[in-house]
């Protein structure tokens, strides 16, 4: 029998694409949705997800083209912030989550920008922000594209685990297990026998035909619901300058910062989780 903290997988749906969803306590009064980042897929939330079980019923999906959603006939036209809106509110639909709190890591931060600013403006209680910004900054876009656009085969589990420590070192500090995990939960096998990245590459495609869905100033400044924005202090996604700009900005916005930390915090420490679970208190 499944106890409250194990996982249950969904396939839904949405705008003809089936996307994988990863729920967890199922049997909690209280909702929040995990959005994870760019090229990553909602098992990266497992050990937040676990802690937040307490009093949360969590949903983490895999954005289409990552994970075990599928990918998109078209990138140019579907890996966009448009689909990514519509398989949010489809996915609060299905699953009847129309009182929410939201936490979302780079591109799931910026999603979650546009879905507070906008079509679940008056539904999502909390926001949190998880090292993104309002803005596109050029040198953290580079260094995303210089693996993701074009991503290498490895010979072996432990040759890809070598390759995420190297372009995620900025996450800070896991544990020998924790990156196990991390790789075990995102490579795939090709036909020919070689590990790779679980994503599309055509993922990329948002950057050179959608790079306005990253411009989201006006969008943030109109967010009301009460916003915690996390900052890996050397990230280079979120600066500290636009952290600063973020706080000051919105009245409703409040920032920590974490140490000998860049993009992204893995939230996966039990200081980066007290953070969140003391700010998702807070009444609206």
């Amino acid at each position: 029998m499944l106890t409250q903290k194990e996982p249950v997988s969904h396939f839904i749906t949405v705008e003809g694409y089936q996307v994988h969803v990863t729920e967890w306590g199922i049997d909690k009064p209280k909702s929040i949705l995990l959005w994870h980042g760019f090229e990553r897929n909602g098992r990266d939330f497992d050990h937040l997800a676990e802690s937040l079980t307490k009093e949360y019923r969590v949903l983490c999906p895999d954005t289409i083209g990552r994970g075990l959603s599928q990918w998109a006939s078209k990138p140019e036209d579907s890996y966009c912030f448009d689909l990514y809106e519509k398989l949010a509110l489809k996915i609060c639909e299905v699953f009847g989550f129309f009182n929410l709190d939201f936490l979302g890591t780079g591109m799931g931060g910026a999603l979650g920008i546009r879905l507070a600013s906008g079509p679940l403006q008056q539904n999502i209680n909390h926001l949190i922000i998880n090292d993104a910004a309002p803005q596109v900054e050029i040198d953290g876009l580079n260094r995303i594209l210089s693996y993701s656009a074009n991503p290498i085969s490895f010979t072996a589990p432990q040759d890809y685990e070598d390759h995420l420590r190297s372009i995620y070192d900025g996450m800070g500090y896991l544990s020998d297990a924790q990156w196990r995990a991390l790789t075990l939960s995102s490579l795939r096998r090709r036909d020919d026998g070689t590990i790779t990245v679980d994503f599309d590459p055509g993922i990329t495609e948002q950057f050179f035909d959608n790079l306005q869905d990253y411009d989201l100033w006006d969008s943030y400044q109109k967010i009301t619901c009460p916003t915690l924005i996390l900052h890996g202090q050397s990230s280079d996604i979120l600066t500290t300058e636009v952290f600063a700009k973020m706080c000051e900005v919105n009245e409703n916005a409040t920032g920590v910062e974490f140490p000998n930390c860049g993009h992204a915090p893995a939230l996966n420490k039990d200081q980066q989780i007290y953070v969140i679970e003391e700010f998702l208190k807070n009444d609206r």
